[in-house]
């Protein structure tokens, strides 16, 4: 009984063995996912051009609030013979004149002019009062000094609507070169009342800085990925501003940080007392900034998934199939779990260098090869699996475009730039001109692929508060 048994004992394990090297079991140690992970990512310094605009019309508004009724007023008569009260008749009108401000000043004026005779030491008086009104038309110099607007005012001409005459002897003796005399007197006064009344009005820091305030404050740029951007100035560049149909035109350039950030809403870096203003001569018609395109390890994992879908990799009679991809990161690399059916069954892992694919907008990833901690476990169950064959097929399977992502922050973008409102009479306007790749980005989250962004903005300021 005993020699019986041998035999068919021995055959049981011949068969055991031929199973064990036919289909074989792959038990690899699994690299572990990288703990070490910034949420926010590389600042990168970015430089935006913002051309402001503020409307001719709010300066007008602003201008008329501040001079109303009697705007000019000259009591004393013993200095110059002239007594002088002038009001506004009607709103003051601002117009562009080959870049300079026009100004039309309905007015009305009162004038006392004393004549006088000294008799025998004794000084006798004859004063005359003229009711007049007119209009005076002005003409300014636009500049801009420590972000004010600054003027210069130059009166031009006085259009009385009807000539002043005095009675002299019985005869009506017109008199407008004695009031037209009497213009030195008051003209100084009047240029520095529109000058001053437009500088205290046209302080732009507050507005300029409100409005930079609100547009850097964080927004969404993937609800999907719960990725946000944020900018933080860093300097403000200004040019001397400029007069340009209807309205002033202040060039001014941003350099500041741009993060994106993933998960919750971040809270806002602005702070107004960190801000350099710096005056400057020319400032780039053009936006350098920087925006990240973020894929989640499960997103990208599903990606890959499908270009492994009901595909079989071979050599001669050896064949597996790919059931699931799972991807993370580990120092700087990319590892990529496969789950694998066939010759032989299990995990096999891999690990790679991402890189872009620009003309596909696709992420790839190059020098792939098994993962070091799983090399010598594959090689003693599966030998022909750690051929470069088998892993060139595989390495052209493991990509995926972002270009979802790509249109999406451009989406998102775009809705920033297209009659943005921050603030009630603010408008941002822009328009996007290229993406450019820069570099990618791993954390224990996400695959980031920063890029470039190159573009145009404009800020219009209607309605000014």
């Amino acid at each position: 009984m005993q020699k019986n048994r041998f035999p068919l004992l021995l055959l049981c394990i011949c068969l055991l063995l031929v199973g064990c090297t036919s289909i074989g079991k792959i038990n690899a140690l699994q690299p572990e996912i990288d703990d070490a992970v910034p949420l926010v990512y590389e600042n990168s310094p970015s430089f935006i051009h913002l051309p402001i605009s503020i409307k001719l019309k709010d300066i007008e508004t602003k201008t008329n609030n501040l001079l109303s009724g009697l705007i000019y007023e000259d009591n004393t008569i013993e200095d110059d013979n002239i007594e002088v009260k002038i009001w506004k008749l009607a709103p003051i009108q601002f117009e562009n004149i080959e870049g300079k401000i026009k100004t039309t000043l309905p007015l009305k004026a009162i004038i006392k002019y004393r004549i006088g005779t000294k008799k025998m030491g004794i000084q006798i008086y004859n004063t005359k009062e003229f009711n007049l009104n007119g209009v005076v038309t002005l003409v300014s110099e636009v500049d801009l000094v420590n972000w004010k607007l600054s003027t210069k005012t130059q009166l031009q001409t006085v259009e009385w609507n009807e000539s002043p005459t005095m009675s002299i002897l019985g005869k009506n003796i017109p008199v407008t070169f004695l009031i037209n005399s009497s213009l030195p007197v008051f003209k100084s006064r009047i240029e520095k009342k529109i000058d001053e009344s437009i500088a205290k009005n046209m302080d732009f820091k507050p507005n300029v800085l409100n409005t930079l305030e609100k547009i850097c404050l964080p927004f969404q740029i993937s609800q999907e990925y719960e990725s946000w951007l944020r900018a933080t100035p860093i300097e403000i560049y200004t040019t001397t501003a400029k007069l340009t149909n209807d309205s002033i035109v202040i060039n001014m350039g941003l350099k500041c940080t741009m993060e994106t950030i993933v998960g919750k809403k971040p809270e806002t870096k602005f702070n107004v007392n960190s801000i350099v203003l710096k005056p400057v001569i020319k400032i780039p018609n053009s936006v350098i900034a920087n925006i990240a395109a973020v894929s989640s390890y499960q997103d990208a994992s599903n990606l890959i998934a499908k270009n492994f879908r009901e595909q079989v990799f071979n050599i001669g009679k050896k064949k597996i199939k790919v059931l699931d991809v799972k991807i993370w990161s580990k120092k700087g690399k990319m590892i990529i779990a496969l789950d694998v059916q066939g010759s032989v069954n299990g995990t096999v892992y891999l690990n790679g260098l991402p890189m872009y694919d620009a003309a596909s907008k696709e992420l790839y990833f190059e020098q792939m090869d098994y993962a070091l901690e799983t090399k010598s476990k594959l090689l003693q169950t599966a030998n022909w699996l750690a051929q470069g064959i088998i892993l060139k097929k595989i390495e052209a399977n493991c990509r995926y475009s972002i270009r979802t992502n790509l249109e999406e922050a451009e989406k998102n973008l775009m809705g920033y730039l297209n009659n943005f409102s921050p603030s009630p009479g603010i408008k941002v306007n822009g328009k996007l001109k290229s993406f450019q790749f820069k570099k990618i980005q791993l954390t224990n989250q996400a695959i980031i692929a920063y890029l470039s962004i190159e573009g145009e903005v404009n800020i219009s300021i209607d309605g000014l508060k």
